[in-house]
């Protein structure tokens, strides 16, 4: 393309967000106290570690938490405290991923958008161990360099001072909206 043209483009390599990805799950868990629970007391979650590793066509997120049980036994005569501690791999797969994106400049991170926690314990039916169900949800990006396209002003950018350009679609007035209620965070 030669530069006499009236519209040029270029390409700029930078980083960019180039995957994006969430999951919500609910697992269950079976601790066996060294007594035999009659009924629990409480059940909670505590000491949430983990990390993300790319995998393919998603992110691994790779973790650990405790897992406390306070429980009676012995007819509701005794208590304790039952901790175990549990080891997870949750692969989130990618809802949008560029594929012009450079592997070799990968970068992953997870945010724990709703941390572990217990939201159902019982005895049960043998009576010799506690069923937990869990929740979590992660949300996952992979940030990576990669091309995105410009327009060149060929003759400098003072050309387009005093214009007006219209992004919008032009079917809502915005001035009448409170920038209070917006929500800096997406």
């Amino acid at each position: 393309m030669s530069l006499s043209h009236k519209h040029q483009c270029r390409e700029i390599i930078t980083k960019a967000i180039c995957g994006k990805g969430r999951k919500f799950s609910t697992v269950t868990h079976t601790v066996t106290p060294p007594n035999g629970p009659t009924s629990i007391l409480g059940a909670w979650i505590i000491n949430h570690q983990y990390e993300a590793v790319s995998a393919g066509d998603g992110i691994e997120v790779i973790g650990t938490y405790d897992i406390n049980i306070w429980y009676s036994y012995d007819k509701n005569s005794q208590t304790d405290v039952a901790k175990e501690t549990v080891s997870y791999v949750e692969h989130v797969p990618l809802s949008y991923l560029d594929p012009k994106h450079r592997t070799s400049t990968v970068e992953v991170s997870a945010d724990a958008t709703q941390e572990p926690s217990c939201v159902e314990a019982t005895v049960s039916a043998g009576g010799g161990s506690v069923i937990i169900r869990v929740e979590r949800e992660f949300a996952v990006e992979l940030v990576a360099e990669t091309k995105v396209c410009v327009k060149v002003c060929t003759d400098g950018c003072g050309d387009y001072e005093d214009k007006d350009y219209d992004y919008g679609s032009g079917d809502g007035d915005y001035d009448d909206l409170d920038p209070d209620l917006l929500d800096d965070e997406l």
